[in-house]
């Protein structure tokens, strides 16, 4: 869709590089649209790492011409360090008080009235959550979409492993903006090499890039390009270094309604429904507890968001449904709060799409208050069912870190959809398949599986997936997670294992709105591995950015009457 076809009734002047100065002293390159003929218009900020006029990203500047043509002022900003905004721009750590003076100073602007919204997404998201956090005096609302909550748990780290793929990815963008500027055409060039696409933005890397060995010595290959990836790769464990951008601490110091926009298969997938509840519950005042709203689309982390698309997701097409107009679902929570200062909310509390089904629905809460948890099994037959299992043999599998299991859809930047029976096919991956469903079976909110698992290794992850097995063969991902098991106990108290003992385990798998089709099965997969997405544990007890050598390790997954492996499902009844 192109945005121009939404124009509003206002012509749209531009003034570019305005210069907004930060309390200590930085010039910030920004970008200011206004509503011709409107004398004082209420007044909406993005703040980006990626350029103001980034087209091809975030559409930034046809969705600030968007909001322009309907009569706001808008702004957009080059964050510190980034595109000719002076100082040095290191990720997330500025972005608390840079966001508060950028948002009072939109405020004071000639033509504004003095009410400020905010919008963007993934860095522009978790930007406007920090600056938020601040209490600026002139912020009315927030709209973030995609932002990470806890830095370790879920975004350069997943449950303790690296998120090898996406972070190489981003930091070599990041470093060959920096390298380019700097002139150091020699490393720029060794770097172009490791892109598995050239042109292609955030560019996943060549598998032998992937594969290298130790994982630190990227901090050397990017140089100054990405000097911040060494204290990433350092803290390699949860701690103080994370907790200055880890919001959960932060939750009561925020003041403002917001619209949480994630979707199943986003980076986000966790955080999102959690900021929801998290300000529901610890908001500071009534008016913005009451004020939050939830909002879950089937995409993955697209780019640009506000292009309405049924796909975007992989392998798949959600119908004609899934393409929703989240730019004027924006607007028109803007018009209800940026403009008039209404109470309430101008939508559902919650608003999310139930794959299978491909329809959106409206909800009062999250999770759904008549959730059902149903727990289904693991059986040596390789069956998932609701009976608890008896004496029963356990299964064994043999996980080489040199021999990953490679990664099939999922949800990260890219990722979503991918059919997974060539993953499902291997030796070291184990299936366990429930009964084909007579009635639709509904899956809503989040999901969590117990595993009661062994290995021979001093340290070894295990990675589940569950999947909707269409009548026609095609398996489907809804889901994923994983446990690295030096983490086992919390990810700030790394300890090793006694090979082969039992060890009982939880793997978050995140949240979902799927409604598995009368025909359809139920799949669990359960393995070690999932390359390049996740870094591969070496197995060998040492952390695995600073590993140069892998051994193989033998899996075991028990699921009997003493120790009963099992998935949770949140079943949603009916009508």
């Amino acid at each position: 869709m192109n945005l121009e076809t939404l124009r509003g009734p206002h012509e749209v002047t531009r003034e570019p590089d305005v210069v907004m100065r930060t309390r200590d002293g930085k010039s910030l390159l920004t970008d200011v649209y206004r509503p011709v003929g409107v004398d004082r218009a209420p007044t909406l900020l993005r703040r980006t790492p990626y350029g103001k006029q980034a087209n091809d990203l975030a559409e930034d500047f046809s969705e600030a011409h968007y909001y322009a043509s309907h009569g706001y002022l808008t702004v957009v900003q080059n964050t510190r360090g980034r595109f000719g905004s002076e100082g040095a721009w290191y990720p997330f750590v500025y972005e608390a008080r840079d966001g508060y003076d950028a948002i009072e100073w939109a405020a004071g602007l000639p033509g504004s009235n003095g009410r400020v919204g905010t919008f963007g997404q993934s860095y522009g998201a978790l930007s406007q959550y920090l600056a938020a956090t601040q209490r600026p005096p002139h912020l009315v609302t927030c709209i973030p979409v995609s932002a990470y909550l806890g830095a370790y748990e879920n975004y350069w780290y997943n449950q303790g492993a690296l998120e090898l793929s996406w972070t190489l990815s981003y930091f070599m963008n990041m470093a060959q903006d920096v390298l380019a500027e700097a002139g150091d055409v020699e490393r720029l060039a060794e770097l172009e090499k490791l892109k598995a696409d050239p042109e292609m933005r955030f560019s996943p890397l060549t598998d032998d890039a992937l594969r290298h060995l130790p994982i630190r010595d990227w901090v050397e290959r990017f140089g100054q390009g990405a000097p911040f990836l060494a204290d990433i790769l350092h803290h390699e464990k949860d701690g103080p270094y994370w907790w200055t951008v880890d919001l959960r601490r932060q939750l009561q110091n925020i003041d403002v309604p917001m619209l949480h926009v994630g979707s199943w298969y986003d980076i986000a997938n966790r955080d999102t429904p959690q900021y929801f509840t998290g300000l529901q519950a610890a908001a500071m005042s009534a008016g913005a507890r009451e004020s939050q709203a939830l909002f879950m689309g089937p995409w993955s982390h697209l780019l640009p968001y506000s292009r309405p698309t049924s796909g975007g997701t992989g392998d798949i097409d959600f119908g004609p449904e899934a393409a929703y107009p989240v730019l004027q679902m924006q607007k028109a929570w803007f018009d209800h709060f940026v403009r008039d200062g209404r109470e309430g909310l101008p939508q559902a509390p919650v608003r999310l799409f139930v794959m299978g089904e491909n329809r959106w629905r409206d909800e009062a809460e999250w999770p759904l208050a008549r959730t059902r948890t149903t727990r289904m099994y693991l059986h040596d037959n390789g069956s998932l069912a609701a009976e608890t299992p008896g004496d029963e043999t356990a299964d064994v599998y043999v996980y080489d870190p040199d021999d990953p299991v490679p990664t099939a859809g999922g949800r990260y930047v890219g990722g979503g959809v991918r059919d997974q029976r060539a993953n499902q096919a291997r030796a070291d991956v184990l299936v366990y398949t429930a009964p084909p469903v007579d009635d639709v079976l509904e899956i809503t909110g989040p999901l969590s599986l117990r595993l009661f698992v062994a290995t021979d290794a001093p340290d070894t992850d295990f990675v589940a997936v569950v999947s909707d097995v269409h009548p026609d063969g095609f398996v489907h991902n809804l889901a994923e997670g994983l446990v690295r098991m030096r983490y086992r106990d919390g990810y700030d108290e790394p300890s090793l294992l006694e090979p082969g003992s039992v060890h009982e385990v939880e793997i978050e798998l995140g949240n979902i709105g799927h409604a598995v089709l009368p025909g359809h099965a139920l799949r669990l997969h359960v393995t070690s591995s999932d390359f390049p997405r996740w870094d591969r544990n070496p197995n060998t007890g040492e952390p695995s950015v600073r590993a140069t050598t892998t051994r193989k390790a033998t899996q075991t997954v028990h699921h009997d009457r003493s120790r009963p492996s099992a998935l949770s499902l949140p079943v949603i009844p009916r009508a």
